[in-house]
């Protein structure tokens, strides 16, 4: 499915990030921390280290990178872009990023109803 619209996007810092993650650790993936130990943050991980299951919903790629949230967050989130960067900062305990001394952040935007028009499946 190719959208016009991206539901979740990255900044300059974020991609800078990643590649240098994946240059240490090999190919990455994200799930979207839904709060407990590490709150709720885009947590990085080495491809298949997380299991995704079929109640994880596929929201795009970050340069490459599979990005994924549960379905019951997701559907408190389908109304906005998720805009991955990166800040000062620990990450979050099991996420590649802690130990940098910067973090991924969740930013976000609501889409326009265009834009969730474009979104919604065929």
């Amino acid at each position: 499915m190719n959208h016009a619209i991206a539901r979740v996007t990255a900044t300059p810092a974020a991609l800078d990030m990643i590649a240098a993650l994946r240059d240490r650790h090999g190919p990455l993936m994200f799930f979207q921390s839904g709060g407990c130990c590490d709150g709720s943050t885009p947590m990085c991980y080495p491809a298949g280290e997380f299991s995704i299951s079929d109640t994880d919903v596929y929201l795009g790629n970050l340069d490459g990178t599979p990005f994924y949230m549960g379905r019951e967050q997701f559907e408190y989130w389908e109304h906005t872009q998720l805009i991955i960067d990166v800040v000062e900062g620990n990450g979050g305990m099991f996420s590649l990023d802690n130990g940098t001394g910067r973090r991924f952040l969740t930013r976000s935007r609501l889409f326009s109803d265009e834009e969730l028009a474009m979104l919604q499946p065929a």
